[in-house]
């Protein structure tokens, strides 16, 4: 039996599962007969932490890209690294990077700033040819030409072939191509909107070993169409429905903000309605950082774009106030502990070799006790230090994660916070490519749904200068 439950945000689609899955072991279901499949390491992990059992004993809850991983018996060294890309780029004379993220997470839709390797991971998601995929035109065409796409996908495959690789995409294709798979009792699957049309065929065999299966998603959340992502198989796909419909997070003002980009798209989407919480929230416009509190309260600061988001942190940070991102904290770390053990050593405190060394290199080795540490360290960024010196002023404490943090809004989808500043900076570049088609126009809107939907309490939505890269809500 498949079973498919609808989860708008905050109505605990993955409680639900969770509360599923220790039915199934309560009936006497061996634990390695249920199989658990999240979108990311971090959830799959989070959903084992749930259950009652310890972790050992629940072999199958991971991401299907880690169960394809361990049935195919591989090992980090056979499958592609970002340093084997850069590689790779280098010997194609092109410039490829991967982020940080990409082992720690298995987001693979989030991984590579070069639109020629976008385009070859979104034809295999997609399971087309790289030809139909640059047919399809959603590729900036004056960044991406033919003969090199097909220069670039050939050497790819002669690469992994040549040095016996494997992408994330690969080891889905070949667990699909497996003879036989693990049998289960019942299959759940997280996040089902995301999954692309290859991951699909994984699901469609994965039905032929188990009796059931639990699809869960939120198709209004379906932010990865870009990277070949198939919502429309989630909306379609034949199963007994539950919509829940009793958000816990999401006040009425921020429920009723989020129902104008879902009204707006016009391709395929589930009809549904959820309830709010039982505050009213607060939703407003604002014009610059200075006209809301950020002094106190936890803060998300969401950005459609990375080149905004870098923007904002530079201007929230003239303003001296300490932040977090993906990418670390908003101070310099080596100045920060530099500081505090040239504190302790001045007070008479042993200090390990390799911290004095540091000290040293700031204070051009002339270590005079009489100094506090933002006049001693002559040889460091005078910014910075001022920085760091009115942070700990204002009783900051550096060692404790901020109350502030930034994010793109693909990067914090399932994240949420009381109070979300939303920059509506939609930026010229992804107001050129939704025109290119419903399904990127659609898609957008959603992710507008998505970003409005991370504030539990409080959305204040931060104008643009020019209003022709604003998104209108």
């Amino acid at each position: 039996m498949i079973y498919k439950i609808y989860g708008p945000p905050g109505t605990g689609k993955t409680y639900t599962l969770i509360e599923k899955a220790k039915e199934y072991l309560d009936l006497g279901t061996p634990p390695h007969k249920i199989g658990y499949f999240a979108f990311t390491r971090k959830a799959a992990k989070e959903a084992l932490s749930r259950m009652p059992l310890e972790p050992k004993k629940l072999v199958y809850f991971q991401t299907l890209h880690s169960f394809a991983y361990h049935q195919l018996s591989l090992n980090d060294t056979d499958i592609m690294q970002p340093y084997h890309y850069e590689d790779l780029g280098k010997q194609l004379n092109i410039k490829v990077k991967y982020h940080d993220k990409y082992n720690d997470e298995e987001i693979h839709y989030l991984t590579c700033d070069n639109e020629y390797f976008q385009l070859i991971g979104r034809a295999i998601n997609r399971d087309i040819t790289i030809r139909e995929e640059f047919d399809r035109g959603e590729h900036d065409k004056k960044n991406v030409k033919w003969s090199i796409l097909k220069h670039i996908d050939a050497n790819f495959k002669e690469y992994k072939t040549a040095n016996k690789l494997n992408d994330f995409n690969d080891i889905i294709k070949r667990i699909i191509e497996k003879d036989k798979l693990p049998q289960f009792e019942v299959v759940f699957i997280d996040e089902a909107q995301d999954l692309s049309p290859l991951q699909w065929k994984l699901y469609d065999k994965l039905k032929e070993y188990t009796n059931d299966i639990y699809l869960a998603g939120d198709d209004d959340q379906a932010i990865f169409g870009w990277a070949g992502a198939d919502v429309d198989r989630f909306i379609t796909e034949p199963a007994e429905e539950t919509v829940l419909e009793q958000s816990q997070r999401i006040a009425r003002q921020i429920q009723e903000e989020s129902i104008k980009p879902i009204e707006n798209i016009r391709g395929l989407r589930k009809q549904k309605e959820y309830l709010p919480k039982d505050e009213e929230g607060h939703v407003s416009y604002i014009s610059n950082f200075g006209q809301v509190d950020l002094s106190k309260g936890k803060w998300l600061i969401l950005a459609r774009t990375s080149s905004k988001l870098i923007e904002l942190m530079k201007e929230l940070k003239k303003e001296n106030y300490y932040f977090q991102s993906n990418k670390g904290r908003s101070y310099n770390r080596k100045i920060y502990k530099a500081a505090i053990n040239y504190t302790l050593f001045c007070k008479g405190e042993e200090i390990a070799e390799k911290y004095l060394k540091d000290i040293h290199e700031f204070t051009e080795n002339k270590i005079d006790k009489s100094k506090p540490w933002y006049e001693a360290f002559t040889n460091a960024n005078q910014k910075e230090i001022n920085y760091i010196r009115i942070l700990l002023e204002k009783g900051e404490d550096l060692d404790s994660d901020a109350r502030i943090w930034f994010s793109t809004i693909h990067t914090i989808k399932g994240g949420e916070s009381d109070n979300v500043i939303l920059s509506l900076h939609q930026g010229s570049k992804v107001q050129k490519s939704i025109k290119r088609s419903i399904e990127k126009s659609d898609e957008e809107n959603r992710v507008w749904y998505v970003a409005i939907t991370r504030a539990k309490y409080n959305l204040y939505k931060l104008k643009t200068k020019d209003k022709r890269k604003e998104y209108i809500i």
